[in-house]
C-alpha cells in the first residue's frame, strides 16, 4: 500500500540521469553573464582561488553564523610538515529575537560573542585575521565582501538583505575596538559549504567539492576561471558556491514534486523558493513524513483512521524522529516509542508502514542529492579533459552524519551515476569554522606569496620614462658608431654594408644564395624576372650544421658549407654554370666593400677557430678552390637583417629599415652617406648594419639589468658581450625564465619548493615554450602539460605563476626592442628633416612571427616613444635567402650601370 501511495517518490536511475542533465544545464546558465539573471542555480563566485597546499601557518579566528547555534573558533595552523592544526571552539545560542530581529542587533550579538570568546582564550591584545562563515546566499565581488541575496533556514533579520554583511560585522567590531582593546581583521567571507571543502582540502589535497546535507543543503566546487563570465580574468580556478537549494524554483522539477511537496512549500516561510532544498534537507523531511502520515491516517490506512493532535500539528515530527525510526537494527521498538509519544497507538503493521514511509522520503533525498552531485563531478571531469577522474568530496551536515543509512545510500547512487569518477567522501571534522580559518590562512599565504612574486618580477616592469631613457642611450650609441674618432670604442658597431640601393624592379637573372646564421644552413637558387611579369622563384635545400663543426676549426666549417653547396648544384643540375652568389652571413662583419667581410666575433653559439679577424668571403673562395669542382662569382656578403630589408623593399619602396627579432636581435637601416664618417664620400645612402646586440656592453644599461640577466650572461659562451641581445632575443629569453623559476622554487613559491633535475638543465626552457605558454587560447591544463613535458610537475597555481613569469620576460624584451627601434626611426625622421615621417620596417624572426604578444607590444612601444613617426611593419618572406639574391641582383645592376 505504501509503495503504491508513494510511487512518485521512487526515482529510477533513468530519472536521476535526467535530473543530472537538467542540473548541468542550470549550472551552465548560472555561469553565463547573460543567462545568470534567469538561472535558479546562482553559481556564486566565492573569490576563493586556491585550496590549502600544506604550507599555511599562523593563528586565525573564525565565526560561524548559519545553523541553530553561533560558533566562535580559534585555529592554530602549524607548518611542521605534518599539516597539523588545532581547533578550539565555543558555542553560543542564536535566540529567536536575534535571528528575526534587525541587522544592527544581529551583528552586535556576533561581535559580543566574539569578544567573550577572545577574553576566554586571552586573545584580546593580539591582532588576528578572521574568517566569517555566513551560510546564506551572498553575491561576492571580493573575498572580503558579500551582499546578502536572501535569508534561508528560518532566518528573517530586517535591513540586512542587499547590504554587505562584512562591513556590518566590521562596524560592530569597530564599536568594541576602543573600549575593549581588540583588533580583528576580517579577511574572508565564506559560505559553510566552501568552509567544508577547505577543511577537507587541508587533509586531502584532492578535495575540490564541498557538500552540506543538514538543516540546509548546498554544494560548491572548483571551476575553471575561463568559464566564469561573472568574474574578470581567465587564469586559474575559483570556488563556485552553487546555491543549489533553489534548483527547480522555475518549475524544472515540477514533474517530480508530489502533492506533499506542494503542501509543505505552501506552509513554509518562503513559498515557491528553495524547492530542491525542501525535497532534500533535514529541516523539511520530518514535516514531509508528517504530511504523508496525516493523509494516510485520514484515508484510514494508518492508526485506525485516528489522527492525534500531535499529527495535526506542524513541525511535530522532526528529522531526529525520522532517523531514529530508520534504525532497522533496533527493529520496530524506536518507531513504536516515537509514535506512542505522539499519542498515536500503532499496530505492528502501522510501525512497518511508517518505517517504510521514512525510508522512501530519506532515500529520495539521497537520490536527488546524488544526481546533482554527479552533475558537478561530471563537469569537473570534463573541465580536466579526463576519461577517468579521482577526486574527493568534503561533506558536513547533520543529516549525513546522524542518519543511519543516508551516507551509504548517497555513495552508492553517486558511484552508479558516474562510474568514471573514483570518489572519496571525506567527513569534515571541524566543519565550516575551521574552513573559514583555512580560507583566511590560504588568503594570507597567497598575499605573502604575491608580494614575493611581485618583488621578483618588479625589475622587469619598465616605465615609459625608463624606456625613453633606453631610446636616448641607444641614439647616443648609434652616433658614436658612425663617428670616426669614437667608432673603435662604440658598443653599437654601425658596420657599413656597401649596399647602396634598394630594388627598383629592373633586377633579373639567376642567382645563388647561401644562408648561414643558425644551426641550419641553406642553399638557394633564385630566379628573378623583371617587367610586367615581375616575380621571384626560389628553390632551396636545408642542411644541418653539427655542433662539432659549429665549434671546430674554421677550415672544417667552410669545407662543410662547400660540400653542401656541391650537393645542391648537383641536385639542381647546374654545376657547370658560373652564377653570381650572395652569401648571407648573420654574424657581425666589418666590410671594406660589398664582397669583403671580416668577422668581428662569433655569436649565437658558434665558436669555430681561426675565423675572427678573417675575411669570410676569402675563406669561402679558398674552400671552393680546395674542392676544385666548380667556380662561382661571389658578389656580396650579406647580413640577414639587410636581406630582410631588401626583401620587403622589393614589395614596398618605403622600406628602409630591417629588423630581426628571433634567435638573435639586430637592425639595419639606410643612412645618409654624409653621416657615415668611416666611409669616404658624401653622396647617396648606404645600409648600416647596426649590430645593436652589443648595446650596453659598456655598462650604460646596467640600471635595468636584473640579477637573472647577470646569471644568464655569466653562464653564456660570451660573458659580458651582447648584453642587449641577451635581454631581447629568443636565444636567451627561455634561459632568463628558467633562472627566475629556480629562484621562485628556492623561495618555496613554485613546484612545492622542489627543484627538479630538468629545471637544473641549462637551455631546457626553449623560447618556443614561452610562445606556447603565453598563448591566450591555451587553458592552464595545456600549460601544465607543456611543463610536464619539461619534467616539471605543476599545480594549477604553479601554471599561473609560470605564465606570469614568461609574460614579464617577453614583454620586457619587446619593449626594449621597441625602444631601440624608436631611436632608429627618430634618427631617420631627423635625417629627412621632416615633422612627420612615414616609413616601413621589414621584419623577420620567430619571436616576432610566432610569439602571441611580442609584435603588438613592440609596435605599441615604438608608437609611444616616436609619436611623430608613422611606422608600418611588414613581414619579410625569407629575407636571408631571397634578400641575399636581391642584394646580389642590385649590386650586379649598379655594377653594370657603373661600367656603362
Amino acid at each position: 500500500q505504501v509503495d503504491r501511495y508513494l510511487y512518485h517518490m521512487r526515482l529510477s536511475d533513468d530519472v536521476l540521469l535526467d535530473v543530472m542533465a537538467r542540473f548541468q544545464a542550470e549550472m551552465v546558465k548560472g555561469l553565463g553573464r547573460d543567462t545568470n539573471p534567469m538561472a535558479t542555480v546562482k553559481m556564486l563566485p566565492s573569490f576563493v582561488r586556491s585550496l590549502p597546499d600544506g604550507s599555511e601557518k599562523g593563528d586565525f579566528l573564525a565565526v560561524d553564523l548559519g545553523g541553530s547555534q553561533f560558533r566562535a573558533h580559534q585555529v592554530k595552523v602549524f607548518d611542521d610538515g605534518k599539516q597539523s592544526s588545532q581547533l578550539e571552539s565555543k558555542f553560543y545560542p542564536t535566540p529567536k529575537e536575534v535571528i528575526q530581529g534587525n541587522g544592527a542587533e544581529l551583528f552586535d550579538y556576533v561581535a559580543d560573542c566574539l569578544l567573550d570568546f577572545m577574553e576566554t582564550k586571552n586573545l584580546k591584545h593580539k591582532k588576528l585575521p578572521l574568517g566569517f562563515t555566513f551560510s546564506f546566499p551572498c553575491k561576492q565581488t571580493k573575498l572580503e565582501e558579500g551582499v546578502l541575496l536572501a535569508w534561508t533556514k528560518h532566518f528573517k533579520v530586517r535591513g540586512v538583505q542587499d547590504t554587505d554583511v562584512v562591513s556590518s560585522l566590521r562596524k560592530a567590531l569597530q564599536k568594541h575596538k576602543a573600549s575593549f582593546d581588540i583588533d580583528v581583521d576580517v579577511l574572508a567571507l565564506v559560505n559553510d559549504t566552501v568552509g567544508t571543502m577547505m577543511t577537507c582540502g587541508y587533509d586531502d589535497q584532492r578535495c575540490e567539492v564541498g557538500l552540506i546535507i543538514g538543516t540546509g543543503t548546498n554544494a560548491c566546487y572548483m571551476e575553471e576561471m575561463r568559464h566564469i563570465d561573472l568574474v574578470e580574468g581567465d587564469e586559474g580556478r575559483m570556488c563556485i558556491n552553487t546555491e543549489w537549494g533553489a534548483f527547480g524554483d522555475d518549475g524544472a522539477l515540477d514533474d517530480l514534486r508530489t502533492e506533499f511537496d506542494r503542501e509543505l512549500d505552501l506552509g513554509s516561510l518562503n513559498p515557491g523558493k528553495q524547492l530542491f532544498e525542501k525535497m532534500i534537507s533535514s529541516l523539511y523531511l520530518g514535516e514531509l513524513v508528517r504530511l504523508i502520515l496525516l493523509k494516510m491516517t485520514k484515508e484510514g490506512l494508518l492508526f485506525n483512521g485516528k489522527a492525534s493532535t500531535a499529527l495535526l500539528t506542524k513541525g511535530k515530527i522532526e528529522m531526529k524522529h525520522v532517523s531514529a525510526m530508520e534504525k532497522y537494527k533496533e527493529g520496530l521498538s524506536n518507531t513504536k516509542e516515537i509514535l506512542t509519544e505522539l499519542n498515536l497507538f500503532p499496530s505492528e503493521e502501522d510501525c512497518i508502514a511508517v518505517q517504510h514511509v521514512c525510508t522512501i522520503v530519506s532515500f529520495r533525498s539521497a537520490n536527488l542529492c546524488a544526481a546533482a552531485l554527479a552533475a558537478i563531478l561530471t563537469r569537473l571531469r570534463e573541465n580536466k579533459k579526463l576519461l577517468r577522474m579521482r577526486t574527493t568530496v568534503g561533506i558536513d551536515g547533520g543529516l549525513y552524519k546522524t542518519h543511519p543509512q543516508y551516507a551509504k545510500r548517497l555513495h552508492k547512487v553517486v558511484r552508479r551515476l558516474v562510474p568514471n569518477c573514483d570518489v572519496r567522501f571525506l567527513l569534515s571534522v571541524s566543519g565550516s569554522g575551521k574552513g573559514a580559518a583555512m580560507v583566511t590562512a590560504v588568503a594570507y599565504r597567497l598575499a605573502a606569496q604575491r608580494k614575493q612574486i611581485d618583488a621578483a618580477l618588479a625589475p622587469f616592469l619598465l616605465s615609459v620614462e625608463t624606456l625613453r631613457e633606453v631610446k636616448n642611450k641607444m641614439r647616443t650609441e648609434l652616433e658614436y658608431g658612425l663617428k670616426r674618432e669614437t667608432q673603435a670604442n662604440a658598443t653599437v658597431k654601425m658596420l657599413p654594408t656597401y649596399v647602396c640601393g634598394t630594388p627598383d624592379g629592373t633586377e633579373k637573372g639567376k642567382f645563388l644564395a647561401l644562408d648561414l646564421g643558425g644551426t641550419n644552413f641553406r642553399v638557394l637558387l633564385v630566379k628573378i624576372r623583371s617587367g610586367r611579369r615581375r616575380s621571384v622563384q626560389m628553390y632551396n635545400k636545408i642542411f644541418a650544421i653539427p655542433l662539432e663543426i659549429m665549434q671546430g676549426t674554421g677550415e672544417e666549417l667552410f669545407d662543410h658549407i662547400v660540400q653542401c653547396l656541391a650537393d645542391f648544384l648537383e641536385y639542381m643540375g647546374i654545376k657547370g654554370a658560373r652564377l653570381p652568389l650572395g652569401f648571407t652571413f648573420s654574424f657581425p662583419c666589418r666590410q671594406a666593400s660589398i664582397d669583403k667581410g671580416t668577422l668581428v666575433g662569433w655569436t649565437k653559439g658558434f665558436k669555430a677557430t681561426d675565423c675572427e679577424g678573417e675575411d669570410v668571403v676569402d675563406m669561402l673562395r679558398e674552400a671552393i678552390r680546395r674542392r676544385n669542382e666548380f667556380d662561382l662569382d661571389i658578389v656580396a656578403v650579406v647580413n640577414d637583417t639587410v636581406g630582410t630589408m631588401m626583401t620587403c623593399g622589393y614589395e614596398d619602396p618605403n622600406c628602409e629599415i630591417g629588423l630581426i627579432a628571433g634567435t638573435g636581435s639586430n637592425v639595419c637601416y639606410m643612412e645618409d652617406m654624409k653621416n657615415i664618417e668611416i666611409v669616404e664620400g658624401n653622396e647617396g645612402k648606404m645600409c648600416i648594419n647596426t649590430e645593436w646586440g652589443g648595446f650596453g656592453d659598456n655598462g650604460c644599461i646596467d640600471n635595468i639589468r636584473t640579477k637573472y640577466d647577470k646569471e644568464v650572461d655569466e653562464g653564456s659562451l660570451n660573458p659580458g658581450k651582447q648584453r642587449y641581445e641577451k635581454m631581447t632575443s629568443g636565444m636567451y629569453l627561455g634561459e632568463i625564465v628558467r633562472q627566475i623559476l629556480i629562484d621562485l622554487t628556492k623561495q618555496g613559491l613554485l613546484f612545492r619548493g622542489q627543484i627538479s633535475e630538468s629545471l637544473r638543465k641549462r637551455g631546457i626552457f626553449e623560447t618556443k615554450f614561452l610562445s606556447q605558454i603565453e598563448s591566450d587560447r591555451l587553458a592552464l591544463l595545456q600549460v601544465r602539460r607543456i611543463l610536464q613535458q619539461l619534467g616539471l610537475d605543476s599545480t594549477c597555481e604553479d601554471s599561473i605563476i609560470v605564465k606570469e613569469v614568461c609574460g614579464a620576460v617577453s614583454k620586457r624584451a619587446a619593449q626594449l626592442c621597441g625602444a631601440g627601434l624608436a631611436a632608429i626611426v627618430e634618427k631617420k625622421r631627423e635625417n629627412r628633416g621632416v615633422e612627420h615621417l612615414q616609413i616601413t620596417v621589414g621584419v623577420d624572426g620567430t619571436l616576432y612571427k610566432l610569439h602571441p604578444h611580442f609584435s603588438r607590444v613592440l609596435r605599441e612601444t615604438v608608437k609611444e616613444l616616436a609619436p611623430q613617426c608613422d611606422v608600418t611593419f611588414m613581414l619579410s618572406e625569407d629575407g636571408s635567402g631571397k634578400g641575399a639574391a636581391l642584394i646580389t641582383a642590385v649590386a650586379k645592376r649598379l655594377h653594370n650601370v657603373g661600367q656603362k
